[in-house]
């Protein structure tokens, strides 16, 4: 009797040992499922770095695993360096990627992506300072550098063999001058496009999205007529189909940065840019602390404030921070001029320039002219994606050549933002160097109807009916389909975690109008005010 209560005992504990063990593998798995999907954010692992400034050491916060998309909300007051060196976007072997992730099973039929030109020296100097010495020649002995890059340049070495239209065949391939012209691609950002394109190689190649012998209509590369984007696109190309094959390549140019192609036309849109300018200028100068700044930079250098304010200082500001270089001095003169820019002074614009983001957000006047700005490129998206998914019907004869599974547009910081601000996502922030959106088209697994009434002696044939379609929007490697316009409402802890594509068609052809009060683009561009 004795035995048997401690056979029974024995028996209930090791049932419980074995439920823990269970319990436990079974929310590790759910945990992880959930994390591949995207339904769980992970925390970056931050580490502090100083930065030294002509006036002091600031420490500041970088992500080292995952870079933000979206501000995290706090209540302190926000780090306007740290944010900086987040818009330099040093390159990161580390950073965690979420393209190329689905359910099971799903296929994956197209990617479509946008990215801003990688790291470039100003676009403006600063008044009586020396310009920031960078070399924009590039050598695998400077760093950043990257495994790809001696074959990089090798590979740039043959693009005469490869397919160019006017005028891009005259624009060069590589940076090339040991002091940098205003606006070149630096090698920073040559190797944040390396390791972009390395990114998705990796994150596709389990997808088999593009074949080894892929065809020239497979491929779509398009670029701005500028040296960055163009030299950014070769880059971000190259790290995701080393050496590929020029003969093979066509590279296309956009005349506009809007990439809106035979639809530039729209006279609404360009009334709503220049409000949107004018609210910009009026809350700039009503910002007194930015006034006094720029004050105080001018009387430093010796200038006059709005000659100062003319040269832009936060742009070759941003240059010096990102590579390490301190700020700009003059000599002590006798007017009283002379000093060093600080660490400060370049926080106080920061700050102004976050400011004005969150009132354009508040004013929706951006928003307005983003739609009209950017309803081509996402028209000419939604119409690739439903080409592809026409030729994957189940029994549809492919077209010779296949379709366009890959399109690359390498394009600016005033294309990237407005295509956000169209999307929805008014809340992320404002594209860094080498920024990258990507649209993902996917197909899910056929579903057999009528095979449970078969296994039960009915005799009822099977039918198989075609998988659905469905889109993710991913913003530097962070799904944000969610936070869309379009998809923000959409239920994903159902059955099916993905957006419907469905969702996408409907609001580029018609919903997205409803922010200027239309249902065209023609009927919104054409319009009478008033």
């Amino acid at each position: 009797m004795e035995r048997d209560q401690s056979n029974d005992k024995m028996l209930a504990r090791n049932r419980f040992l074995l439920l823990v063990v269970v319990g436990g593998a079974a929310l590790a798995i759910l945990s992880l499922s959930l994390q591949f999907l995207n339904l769980i954010p992970t925390t970056p692992i931050v580490e502090e770095r100083p930065f030294q400034a002509a006036d002091r050491v600031v420490a500041v916060a970088l992500g080292k695993s995952r870079k933000r998309v979206f501000p995290v909300p706090h209540s302190e007051e926000p780090n306007h360096i740290s944010e900086a060196y987040g818009y330099c976007n040093t390159p990161n072997r580390t950073e965690q990627a979420w393209e190329g992730h689905s359910p099971a099973d799903y296929k994956l039929l197209s990617v479509q992506v946008m990215i801003r030109h990688g790291d470039r020296y100003p676009l403006y100097s600063i008044p009586k300072t020396k310009r920031p010495s960078i070399d924009c020649t590039l050598s695998t002995s400077r760093k950043p550098s990257h495994p790809l890059l001696n074959s990089f340049i090798g590979h740039m070495g043959q693009g005469s063999r490869g397919h160019w239209e006017s005028p891009l065949s005259s624009v060069p391939r590589l940076p090339n001058h040991s002091a940098c012209e205003m606006g070149e691609l630096t090698q920073t950002g040559v190797v944040q496009h390396l390791h972009n394109g390395q990114l998705l190689h990796h994150a596709y190649k389990r997808h088999n999205l593009l074949p080894s012998d892929w065809s020239p209509r497979q491929l779509w590369v398009e670029t701005t007529g500028k040296s960055r984007t163009l030299q950014s696109g070769l880059a971000f190309l190259y790290g995701f189909i080393p050496d590929f094959d020029w003969t093979r390549l066509t590279v296309r140019h956009q005349w506009s940065t809007l990439f809106c192609g035979s639809a530039c036309d729209c006279p609404a849109r360009n009334r709503y840019l220049e409000e949107e300018q004018r609210r910009q200028y009026r809350f700039r100068v009503a910002d007194t602390e930015l006034e006094k700044t720029y004050v105080d930079m001018a009387r430093t250098l010796g200038v006059l404030t709005r000659q100062l304010r003319a040269a832009n200082p936060i742009d070759s500001l941003l240059c010096h921070l990102c590579h390490d270089l301190s700020f700009p001095c003059v000599p002590m003169g006798d007017t009283g001029s002379g000093g060093c820019l600080t660490m400060a002074q370049f926080a106080v614009i920061r700050r102004q320039q976050l400011d004005d983001e969150v009132d354009r957000r508040r004013m929706g006047l951006y928003r307005k002219y983003a739609i009209l700005a950017m309803y081509p490129y996402l028209n000419r998206t939604a119409t690739k994606m439903e080409r592809v998914a026409k030729a994957s019907e189940a029994g549809r004869q492919p077209r010779a050549g296949g379709e366009e599974v890959f399109t690359l547009a390498s394009a600016h910081d005033v294309t990237v933002a407005p295509l956000l601000s169209a999307l929805g996502l008014e809340e992320a922030r404002f594209p860094r160097f080498a920024a990258r959106i990507v649209f993902e088209l996917w197909k899910s697994p056929p579903v057999t109807q009528g095979q449970a009434k078969k296994k039960a002696g009915k005799g009822e044939k099977s039918k198989t009916k075609d998988g659905e379609l469905f889109i993710r929007v991913l913003y530097n490697g962070e799904d944000v389909t969610f936070h869309t316009t379009f998809c923000r409402s959409h239920d994903r802890h159902t059955s099916q975690p993905l957006c419907p594509l469905k969702n996408f068609l409907s609001f580029v052809r018609k919903d997205m109008f409803s922010v200027v009060n239309a249902t065209s683009y023609k009927e919104a561009c054409y319009r009478r005010p008033g």
